[in-house]
């Protein structure tokens, strides 16, 4: 049987996030497990995208531990923390620099951690998103929303990482292109062997994507649901029900493939 460090590489634990007189999170505690989606959910304004910038290294942590492999995370995260875990921020534009080809922007991180064969990483990695070459020498503003969120998870696959922390990944997209980029992320995570910690406001497709979920209010954690709980609308929080009726086109039953 696979020991807890084994079962969950990425863990919080009392995790606190303070900025001046605001406590954005307070006391959250969760692991997510080797080769799982865990998801986080919430309203507007619940701590959910601050925990992932805090794992990340983007937001103070006051207190508690984030722990990588079963050790502490340092303040000044490691070089093969940078590697092993990588984020994909919300906005697809404003994550790329508009004054920069794709090929430049992805040559960055390699540079930057002194990896080998820069042209065959980010050649594999543009094929793996479903783009081809041409696209590397084309400008942020001159690509789809799609295109850029795929060229942004491309950046993040670059560095062959363990765990990718996805901050609603499709929120600024139509609703075909989230469809096809949460294929893409399904499909990767399959034949690749990620694991997922993904932040989004859309409950079905944090039910469709995601093995467990942390529900989140006011920066602290409300209930953990399994995935098959949130699509049949099983809760046992006034929180989780108020949050399940309010979410526009919800629907309990819908599959994994329909909802990606």
């Amino acid at each position: 049987m696979d020991n807890g460090m084994t079962q969950a590489p990425l863990s919080v634990a009392g995790l606190g996030v303070e900025f001046s007189d605001f406590r954005a999170v307070r006391d959250v505690s969760f692991d997510v497990r080797h080769g799982e989606s865990f998801g986080l959910v919430g309203e507007s304004g619940s701590g959910k995208s601050t925990i992932l910038r805090a794992i990340g290294g983007l937001a103070p942590i006051s207190h508690g531990t984030v722990r990588f492999r079963g050790e502490p995370v340092r303040a000044t995260r490691s070089r093969a923390f940078r590697r092993a875990v990588q984020m994909v921020f919300q906005d697809p534009y404003g994550s790329l620099h508009p004054r920069q080809t794709v090929e430049r922007q992805l040559s960055e991180p390699i540079r930057i951690l002194g990896l080998d064969d820069r042209m065959d990483r980010i050649r594999q990695a543009i094929e793996q998103v479903g783009l081809n070459a041409s696209f590397l020498y084309r400008f942020p503003h001159q690509l789809s929303g799609g295109q850029r969120q795929r060229i942004a998870i491309a950046r993040a696959l670059l560095v062959q990482p363990e765990i990718l922390l996805l901050d609603e990944p499709t929120s600024a997209l139509d609703v075909s292109v989230q469809a096809e980029v949460l294929n893409l992320l399904m499909d990767l995570r399959e034949t690749r062997g990620l694991t997922y910690l993904f932040v989004s406001h859309d409950l079905a497709v944090v039910g469709a994507m995601c093995e467990r979920i942390l529900v989140m209010r006011n920066g602290e954690a409300v209930e953990l649901l399994t995935g098959d709980q949130m699509r049949s609308g099983r809760v046992s929080t006034d929180y989780a029900r108020q949050l399940l009726r309010a979410s526009e086109g919800y629907q309990p039953g819908i599959t994994r493939r329909e909802a990606g």
